[in-house]
């Protein structure tokens, strides 16, 4: 019989044959979600045997993750500012980058928001964080996709925060009843290009879903969109954060200037690129 040791071991020569990034710490993670163990319960389990029905647990998470499916939809869930968010091929996983976009948008308003917007929800997590993050704060998310903003129901039920977020289908503000107004606005919209997809990693490009990571005009067709909408969604002193390529912003804020927003700064992301635009009216 196969120890938990020898079928990490195992795990971890197939993961780096299949040129997985991080092999070992994939196969632990993995093994431990099918055994339903944290890492260091594994560790102390390494010569323990393993059943033929823990093996059969194992075999179809460890052939996806060997293809290339992020780890992440394999094992079906990821977390978003501390909370447990699940994840599939309905929507993009979302990133630590995006973590520090909820903490930079919240920080830049003047005062707790008393109604939230984020556009294009996919999972919820911004919205859910939100909801978290500001108590006292009515959020509504929209998304074009149906699929998405059914994950994002879920998800909000798995967090009980159902009762705090409103979910709308919509093209970015298209069904966003005029008149609306929000002291903040977040969005992590499509930004990159047909061209950086194909060339971006085999978990990205084959797996996530294509709308919520490319956009045309060299990326910028829904960033211009935002902006240009958005001060008419703002309540006084209001504050729009969004996301962006990293080589966009010399575009993006004379757009924002452009659009009415009289203060926009860039901020960077965890590397220090630029990533976020920040404008408040």
């Amino acid at each position: 019989m196969l120890t938990v040791l020898e079928i990490l071991k195992r795990t971890t020569d197939f993961f780096a044959a299949k040129g997985i990034e991080s092999p070992r710490l994939n196969a632990e993670l993995l093994v431990g979600h099918a055994l339903d163990l944290k890492r260091m319960q594994l560790y102390l389990q390494f010569e323990r045997p393993l059943t033929e029905v823990e093996l059969e647990r194992i075999r179809p998470l460890v052939r996806r993750r060997g293809q290339h499916e992020p780890l992440q939809y394999v094992v079906g869930e990821t977390e978003f500012h501390g909370l447990k968010i699940k994840v599939d091929r309905r929507a993009l996983i979302p990133r630590p980058e995006t973590e520090l976009l909820v903490e930079l948008a919240v920080a830049a308003c003047p005062s707790p928001p008393a109604r939230a917007l984020d556009l294009g929800t996919g999972t919820g997590a911004i919205a859910l964080a939100l909801a978290k993050l500001s108590p006292a704060a009515s959020v509504t998310a929209v998304d074009v996709s149906e699929d998405a903003l059914t994950l994002a129901r879920e998800n909000a039920t798995l967090t009980g925060l159902a009762d705090r977020v409103a979910f709308l289908r919509s093209n970015w503000f298209e069904q966003v009843p005029v008149g609306e107004r929000f002291e903040l606005i977040v969005a992590n919209p499509p930004y990159l290009t047909a061209g950086e997809v194909a060339q971006a990693a085999p978990e990205v490009r084959a797996h996530e879903p294509a709308m919520a990571l490319v956009a045309g005009d060299d990326g910028l067709a829904d960033l211009r969109t935002i902006i240009a909408t958005a001060p008419r969604f703002l309540a006084a002193g209001g504050v729009l954060a969004v996301e962006t390529g990293i080589a966009q912003h010399a575009l993006l804020l004379p757009l924002a200037r452009d659009a009415g927003f009289p203060h926009i700064e860039s901020r960077p992301d965890l590397t220090g690129r630029d990533r976020f635009v920040l404008a408040r009216l």
